[in-house]
């Protein structure tokens, strides 16, 4: 869909009477900060995976612990996190 000059200004007419011209600038501001937000992470996605034959190995003590701790950190109320 290819929108002309025409189909711009109707367009930006419907947007004033929805938003108020005090509220576009604001709209603005927050419509830049997403988009700029959005491709930070896309450049954060676009690190390559850590190698696969690299593996990770913990003893059993270290898995006890961990779970253990995992489990104080949960919600008391039975709903897991």
């Amino acid at each position: 869909m290819n929108f002309g000059p025409t189909e711009m200004i109707i367009l930006l007419v419907i947007v004033l009477l929805l938003f108020g011209a005090a509220k576009l600038p604001k709209l603005a501001r927050s419509m830049g900060e997403a988009q700029r937000e959005f491709k930070k992470g896309l450049r954060d996605n676009d690190e390559p995976p850590p190698p696969a034959d690299e593996k990770i190995t913990m003893t059993r003590a270290e898995l006890d612990a961990m779970l253990a701790e995992r489990e104080t950190k949960a919600p008391k109320d039975g709903n897991p996190a």
